[in-house]
């Protein structure tokens, strides 16, 4: 019996067609003929140079396919052999080979090869192949050994150009349909954090501020304990935790997933404007903190001392006896004791995991509830994607109410059994490097700008360890990942995500090695990119100005995403879910970009950082990126600090015009301004770019994170306007 289950039947076109396939193997090959009336009906197209594999084309007689090489036939010929056979009534189905590429791709058909096909001017069958795995280590595979696999054959496409990014638009879109059928995500996260503390008891979690280890073992038996006691104290759904990376912040937040406890990571760097604004929306009314962290934070709006919940004393109060029986019962009791003890399947799939709040820097913090369906959807996605050896360890010092840091480094390592080394924060670059080197750290996530600062302190052999070391939050300038380049021999893998996508929608990966069987290769890298889509996430680019108007993948636009690691909208203030879902759910992004037929998202910036100007859209990074190169920045202003920024600003001839936020200018400024528009025109910026005005400012506001300040920004602006 077949285990490919096939979709689509009804979408075979009466007259003889084109099928192409994003990959095959032996038996979806088999089940494809089938579909399409047997062998008497179908005709096979092969690449020379790029076959598939032997086991595929020795079941097909040799009469049956048609050969040809991209590099040296052209388009206009073979479409004259794919008419001869039209017109016998044959369908043509192209057999993709295999080139060299990275795990997770969407498709074996490189770009090159899909240009081509395109050039034919036949209209094609699209046909998504989608191989699956039980196993959580790879959901989704590029391999042929696979659980079950998935075919959709697609809806012909309408005749027109650009039937390239048409066919990767309704394969993306395919495999997110199938992605979001994985019975995987319907578990219950805690249970497969308990899981895989069980199944890989001496990993561990090292706290970097005091050195000391908890093997996965104690660590679920001291989360056992807690969560028993969070259970008994608190009766809301939600509980504040304000805490760093460490040993209290992932045990608080691994004893409420399994108490069935939302927890509310709160950022305690921001205001307390904000920090009201979260605890309003989320209603929460309790936090769990630790003395000593309080001591560091004397500016925090501190709750009342009845609201608050104190990890070290919660501790001491259920005593040494306690927690080690619990750490006996956490190493002999099955998954399945432990589970029914804590209720730990009651709550899976689309109940809430946890809440966390968006940075607010473009107006105030919106919260996003995960999911236990969107956090498994992505964590799955990404290690479907990157491979990580056994017994990788990961450098966790993101905070936790960071999306990345919930979920890439709090939430990923235990269901793997990759160990943590914690720290409380991204901000002390040496002490980081140290712990990176004398723990051989496998993977660094970090923002660009804390990856500067780990650079100037970082030695030759700092990341001689690193597999990935890999940076997002803020657009990465290409000059960091040449000097890691240059100074350790690292490659710095940018990638891009968004709270309300779990967070990880892209990232590059190091190129796969060559291959001696064939000259065609994915990259891994694409240079100005995010890198790759991950699996089981489609792409929509729509013009920004109306979203009703859909754009090619490969022309700049709004961004829209759909997939099962995507949010269902935020919570607290429902104003906010305006507009930003379409009728058929995908989600609008704010984010302007655009995707190659390899897979690979480039940014153009946020909406909310191009202004209309004179009806042209101008983005605000291209022209900040082309000043902060010109400009001569005084000793006093880090090389890792922002020197100038661009905002909008309304005009009454134009639109709007872009004025120059600086801490470089102080004085002449209409000669300054004089020398900035004539070097942008030099660069080639159009003089429209350019812009009105220098407001001198004493330093750019930006967010803990690195992240432009957009909202203080704006703000620094309309003062000096209005005067």
């Amino acid at each position: 019996m077949s285990n490919v289950r096939v979709y689509g039947k009804e979408n075979i076109p009466a007259q003889a067609s084109l099928f192409l396939p994003n990959r095959v193997d032996e038996q979806v090959v088999k089940e494809l003929e089938k579909a399409l009336g047997g062998e008497e009906k179908v005709v096979y197209l092969v690449e020379e140079e790029l076959e598939p594999r032997k086991e595929i084309l020795n079941g097909i007689r040799a009469e049956r396919i048609v050969r040809f090489r991209f590099r040296t036939s052209r388009s206009r010929d073979l479409r004259e052999k794919l008419m001869v056979h039209f017109q016998a009534g044959k369908h043509f189905v192209y057999l993709p080979g295999r080139p060299s590429q990275v795990q997770g791709c969407l498709t074996d058909v490189p770009k090159p090869f899909l240009m081509q096909l395109s050039a034919l001017h036949v209209s094609p069958v699209p046909v998504f192949n989608g191989y699956y795995r039980k196993n959580i280590l790879q959901a989704c595979t590029t391999e042929t050994k696979y659980d079950w696999a998935v075919m959709h054959i697609l809806k012909k496409l309408a005749p027109g150009p650009q039937s390239g990014e048409r066919i990767l638009e309704a394969w993306m879109k395919a495999s997110a349909i199938e992605y979001e059928r994985h019975p995987l995500l319907d578990r219950s996260m805690a249970r497969l954090l308990v899981e895989g503390f069980k199944h890989n008891p001496s990993s561990l979690l090292i706290d970097g501020m005091d050195g000391s280890e908890l093997n996965y073992t104690k660590l679920l038996g001291v989360t056992l304990a807690l969560a028993k006691e969070l259970k008994r104290i608190v009766k809301e759904p939600r509980l504040g935790i304000i805490l760093p990376p460490g040993k209290g912040g992932m045990l608080a937040n691994y004893a409420c997933f399994i108490a069935g406890i939302s927890p509310v990571n709160i950022n305690y760097t921001s205001s307390e404007t904000a920090f009201h604004s979260i605890v309003r929306q989320s209603g929460i009314q309790h936090f769990i903190t630790a003395r000593a962290f309080m001591t560091k934070l004397p500016q925090f709006p501190w709750p009342a001392e009845e609201k608050l919940l104190h990890l070290d004393t919660i501790l001491r109060g259920i005593g040494m006896a306690k927690i080690t029986g619990w750490v006996a019962f956490a190493k002999v009791a099955p998954v399945a004791v432990i589970a029914k003890t804590f209720g730990l399947d009651e709550r899976h799939g689309d109940d809430e995991l946890a809440l966390l709040f968006t940075s607010g820097s473009s107006g105030e913090p919106k919260g996003v509830a995960f999911t236990h369906r969107t956090v498994i959807a992505n964590i799955l996605q990404l290690l479907s994607k990157a491979y990580l050896p056994s017994g990788a360890k990961f450098l966790c010092s993101l905070p936790i109410f960071h999306s990345f840091g919930l979920t890439v480094c709090t939430l990923l390592p235990p269901l793997y059994g990759f160990t943590m080394v914690t720290y409380p924060s991204p901000l002390e670059a040496k002490t980081l490097n140290d712990l990176i080197e004398k723990h051989k750290c496998t993977l660094v996530l970090t923002t660009p700008t804390f990856g500067r600062a780990m650079l100037r302190k970082a030695n030759p052999d700092t990341y001689r360890s690193v597999l990935y070391f890999i940076v997002g939050g803020e657009k990465m300038q290409p000059v960091l990942a040449e000097d890691f380049k240059r100074k350790c021999n690292v490659q710095v893998l940018e990638g891009y995500g968004l709270t309300e996508t779990g967070p990880v929608c892209g990232v590059n990966m190091p190129d796969a090695p060559p291959s001696d069987t064939t000259p065609y290769y994915v990259p891994g890298i694409c240079e100005g990119s995010i890198g790759q889509i991950l699996p089981g996430l489609a792409v929509r680019i729509t013009d920004p100005d109306d979203k009703t108007r859909a754009l090619p993948l490969s022309e700049q636009g709004m961004i829209w995403l759909k997939g099962a690691n995507v949010f269902h909208g935020y919570t607290g203030d429902e104003t906010n879910n305006e507009g930003i879902f379409d009728d058929e759910g995908w989600f609008m992004t704010g984010d302007l970009g655009s995707v190659d037929l390899n897979g690979f998202l480039t940014l153009g910036g946020r909406r909310s950082r191009f202004s209309k100007v004179g009806g042209e859209m101008v983005p605000h990074e291209l022209v900040e990126s082309a000043i902060e190169s010109f400009v001569k920045r005084p000793d006093w202003i880090p090389t890792d600090q922002r020197a100038v920024a661009i905002v909008g600003a309304p005009d009454a001839q134009k639109g709007e015009a872009l004025v120059l936020l600086s801490c470089v200018h102080t004085g002449n400024l209409a000669l300054c301004l004089d020398e900035i528009r004539a070097h942008l025109v030099s660069q080639g910026i159009p003089r429209l770019w350019c812009p009105r005005e220098i407001i001198p400012v004493e330093s750019i506001p930006v967010l803990p994170t690195g992240k432009l300040d957009l909202r203080g920004c704006n703000m620094l602006a309309q003062e000096a306007l209005s005067k």
